[in-house]
């Protein structure tokens, strides 16, 4: 395994974060309550090696003229280890920030519990969860970054709780220490499993990033999580938009989607047309990619992120065709992550913003024994439940579960040439005709283009293309960010029980 270059101490990685001379710690002398003379005694050496009084160091300080509370783990005090001091120490810094309103950035390096301690500590790391809890149950955001080695009880606690989550290059990160495994097992644990870089790929983090970088990392996070005001808001919403039917519905000219149903279809696979990724890169600012469930799965066909829309922030999570086409359908994991990018919105309390643009989900047995259809149901579930305002925003190909799965919202906007259809029309052709050649027929039938979609409900405004998105890409999406920042603002304008009563209920009609 690959380990860093250089081990920060604590009070390195706050110099790299802070604004210059801006910490100021919050730490007490610690209570050690289990100390016996030759415990003491290693403390006391613990101390004069270090330079800090414990495992866990916390203050605030300022980024970028933002207060934060920081908690590092210091490794060269008993090798990050964490004890009741120490876990006394985080807790009370916690519940400061909770009580002060204020983000946290913590950040691990440690060999887990303090064996010196015994049970007690072990059971420690339950409050110290609880601390977490409670701070993000106040909709404030806690982010980690996982330094080397992060392992044991640290991890499995306060090191496993961010909204977002980084880690060292070549850390090792791990619940279960190599040693220890060694020791227990009689063989190395297999090489490479617990490193920063694998647990990324799997997406049980959301990146590797060196210590260097951290501090513009967590400086654009915390910009974008700032909520617009009352009056920027309300500036957003009447915003009339720019022309070809950006407006807000009932501002200016609507515009009534496309009737040329097959065109749309055949427009909306076009390789050059913008998706997901351009939409990003052309209408939206202060990016922060996610990655994966948090859970050991990660589906390159589906992106999460935090962004701004016209300066309205919001997490993002959306279907990218091409990677579907290019490496695999749309999995059961992919709608896992999805599910993560809802629980952080509520988490947050930011609006979730869906975008939908998928040749389908995967027909596979992997998919079948992965629960897709059981995550489709949780999906919808989910998103008609969800606390927070919504929008789902048609970018192009809406096609089968994959598609519907995400779809649910207060608003529905979509593309001109985007459609939704519960198959492909070739498949919808093949099951009625049992022949493709019928494509075309059946699309028309089923009422799959935006101007029926708006027709019937199921899409709220339609964002011009002119004539195609493929050939003024650019323009395209600066339209339909503009259209997502005015209607975010304007669902954030309503009460919350007002926006999920009309949710419930847009559905309800559908068909009735």
């Amino acid at each position: 395994m690959t380990t860093a270059t250089r081990r920060y101490s604590a009070a390195e990685l706050i110099e790299l974060v802070a604004d210059p001379g801006s910490f100021r710690s919050w730490d007490a002398a610690p209570v050690q309550p289990l100390a016996t003379p030759a415990y003491t005694a290693e403390l006391a050496a613990a101390a004069e090696k270090s330079g800090v009084d414990e495992s866990i160091v916390s203050g605030e300080a300022l980024i970028d003229g933002r207060r934060v509370a920081l908690i590092a783990c210091e490794f060269r005090f008993l090798a990050g280890s964490v004890g009741l001091a120490a876990a006394e120490r985080f807790v009370r810094a916690m519940e400061r920030a909770t009580s002060e309103g204020l983000p946290v950035l913590a950040s691990t390096a440690s060999g887990g519990t303090r064996m010196q301690e015994g049970t007690l500590a072990f059971v420690a790391m339950v409050k110290i969860a609880a601390a977490v809890a409670t701070h993000q149950a106040e909709g404030l955001p806690y982010f980690t970054y996982l330094r080397h080695p992060s392992t044991g009880g640290a991890l499995a606690s306060f090191g496993s709780l961010g909204q977002v989550t980084v880690a060292e290059p070549g850390a090792l990160v791990g619940f279960l220490g190599p040693r220890v495994y060694e020791a227990l097992y009689g063989a190395p644990f297999p090489e490479g499993v617990q490193s920063a870089e694998n647990l990324a790929h799997h997406g049980i983090i959301d990146g590797v990033l060196p210590p260097e970088g951290l501090r513009e990392v967590i400086s654009r996070t915390l910009r974008l999580l700032e909520p617009p005001t009352h009056d920027e808001l309300v500036a957003r919403a009447a915003n009339p938009g720019v022309a070809g039917g950006a407006g807000l519905a009932g501002q200016g000219d609507a515009h009534p989607g496309s009737s040329d149903t097959w065109g749309s279809v055949t427009r909306s696979r076009n390789p050059r047309r913008p998706g997901l990724r351009e939409l990003l890169r052309f209408a939206a600012t202060d990016v922060v990619p996610l990655s994966g469930t948090g859970q050991g799965e990660r589906d390159p066909g589906l992106s999460l992120c935090l962004a701004r829309f016209r300066g309205v922030p919001a997490v993002v999570v959306g279907q990218d065709r091409r990677t579907q086409r290019a490496l695999a359908p749309l999995g059961p994991g992919a709608l896992r992550a999805a599910r993560r990018a809802m629980r952080l919105a509520e988490e947050l309390r930011l609006p979730l913003v869906t975008v939908i643009d998928t040749p389908g989900a995967a027909l596979s047995q992997d998919a079948e024994e992965g629960g897709l259809a059981r995550e489709i149901a949780h999906c919808l579930a989910d998103l008609t439940m969800h606390r927070g305002a919504t929008l789902s925003v048609i970018l192009g190909e809406g096609t089968g579960g994959g598609a519907l799965a995400i779809l649910p919202a207060d608003r529905t906007l979509a593309a001109e040439h985007a459609w939704l259809s519960p198959l492909p029309p070739e498949g919808a052709s093949a099951i009625v005709h049992r022949d493709t050649s019928h494509a075309a027929e059946l699309a028309e039938q089923q009422g799959v283009s935006s101007s029926r979609l708006l027709a019937g409900g199921i899409v709220d405004r339609v964002v011009a293309e002119q004539p195609d998105a493929a050939e003024e890409a650019r323009a395209f999406c600066e339209r339909m960010g503009d259209a997502i920042s005015q209607e975010l603002a304007s669902l954030q304008l309503q009460r919350g029980e007002h926006r999920r009563s009309r949710r419930f209920e847009r559905y309800r009609r559908i068909g009735g």
